[in-house]
């Protein structure tokens, strides 16, 4: 190498350094490209000085000497002006931060799964234009009972398996209450659903449970007939699993109801073959329905001769079971963390 060419290499190693600092934007990457620079041709120059003649060596010596010097000193003045913009942008950073704002809030924790099928369904009723109303878990018995067709006489009161309180009062049995505090509050047409906890004094086993959560529903309305019930409850399950569902409708009594409806679905534990949740039968009932009965509806304060419409019990337990292929109910009252549902994630893994 003579002293023509290592000047040519000392101009194109200072260009380099000067295109290495134009695309760095971090210290670090500043210190990465410094390294690169002065451990490459300026490196090899010194190693291979012996190549030049005697006469040439100081000055080439000299040449490689200044021009690392110069391409430490770009790097140096980089660094400065970017050390420089960080402070000036953390200033900023400190100027708008305002102490007496709340922090941040994060997105923790997880849905249980009913909560994560009961949020689905109030969408899903929502965008159908119905709206979403409680009711007390403590009951009277008026509420709970007698407004909806069932006197104290009733034979339907022994299969509620009611937990009574000591002030007289009760336990909700269901969300059915829900129907006649609603009547009573907007009047018709109307369309309602009441999630909620429900209590029943019964037997515990892989499908039953003493504390459990429904959903009521309540469309009413002039011309209302069973073909506008059927229609709701299978969009529901279709939207809610995101496939069709096979159903089956058979009569069932409900005094609050008239003509009454159990609309089963095929167990998603078995896929219909049978199994404990399902009871061995491969059907579960899921959506206990009718045409509301005209003594509720006068107990709400609607005429039905006027109006007509359609109620259903929703078991959101039950159908959170279906969806998240949990096969024991205990499962979802327990402490157990694999029944926990992420926020993001819309079809839910079989719990064993």
């Amino acid at each position: 190498m003579n002293l023509e060419a290592l000047e040519q290499l000392l101009q194109d190693t200072k260009a380099n350094a000067e295109q290495a600092i134009a695309a760095a934007d971090s210290i670090d990457a500043l210190r990465s490209a410094e390294s690169k620079v002065l451990k490459g041709p300026l490196a090899d120059a010194l190693k291979n000085i012996k190549q030049f003649d005697a006469a040439d060596r100081g000055r080439a010596g000299q040449s490689i000497n200044a021009a690392k010097k110069d391409v430490q000193m770009l790097f140096a003045d980089a660094q400065t002006k970017l050390m420089s913009a960080d402070v000036a942008s953390e200033r900023k950073k400190s100027a708008d931060f305002d102490p007496t704002l709340p922090p941040p809030l994060k997105r923790r924790g997880a849905f249980h799964p009913v909560t994560a099928v009961q949020r689905e369904v109030e969408r899903l009723f929502r965008g159908l234009g119905f709206a979403v109303v409680g009711g007390p878990e403590m009951e009277t018995e008026f509420y709970n009972f007698e407004a909806l067709n069932i006197p104290e006489m009733h034979p339907a009161r022994d299969s509620q398996d009611t937990f009574w309180l000591t002030n007289g009062w009760l336990l909700r049995t269901h969300t059915s209450p829900c129907q006649v505090r609603a009547m009573q509050r907007f009047g018709p047409p109307m369309r309602v659903i009441a999630p909620g906890r429900c209590f029943r004094y019964e037997a515990i086993d892989a499908s039953h449970e003493n504390t459990f959560f429904q959903l009521e529903g309540l469309l009413i309305d002039k011309d209302i007939s069973i073909a506008h019930l059927i229609a709701f409850m299978k969009l529901l399950l279709r939207q809610v699993f995101q496939r069709d569902v096979e159903v089956r409708l058979r009569p069932g009594f409900f005094p609050f109801v008239e003509p009454g409806f159990e609309l089963d679905m095929s167990c998603a534990i078995c896929d219909g073959k049978g199994c404990p949740t399902c009871k061995r039968s491969g059907w579960v009932e899921i959506l206990p329905c009718g045409m509301v009965h005209p003594n509720v509806l006068r107990h709400g304060g609607i005429d039905p001769h006027e109006y007509t419409g359609f109620a259903f019990g929703l078991g959101l337990t039950r159908l959170a079971m279906m969806k998240y292929g949990v096969g024991d109910i205990r499962i979802l009252n327990s402490g157990d963390l694999r029944g926990i549902v992420h926020p993001d994630r819309l079809q839910g893994e079989r719990i064993a």
